[in-house]
């Protein structure tokens, strides 16, 4: 299988891509019906939460751009 990939999209969603499976806080699986690509909404405006359904389009803005964490914290 592939490994998990998760593009953040400008304007948009995340693309997660590759061997994965999502669960809600309970631990219950999400039936993707065979998916190997999905979409998760970041916008909060779609109706099908977790998965994007495109309402964000002209209404969240956010230029992905990749940067560097700082260090971990230690204890």
């Amino acid at each position: 299988m592939a490994a998990t990939k998760i593009t953040v999209n400008s304007n948009g969603s995340l693309r997660v891509e590759g061997d994965f499976e999502i669960v809600d806080r309970a631990g219950n699986i999400y039936d993707l019906a065979g998916r190997e690509v999905i979409s998760v909404c970041r916008c909060g405006l779609s109706k099908n939460k977790p998965f994007c359904d495109g309402s964000h389009n002209g209404h969240f803005e956010h230029n992905a751009e990749a940067f560097s964490l700082p260090p971990k914290k230690t204890v």
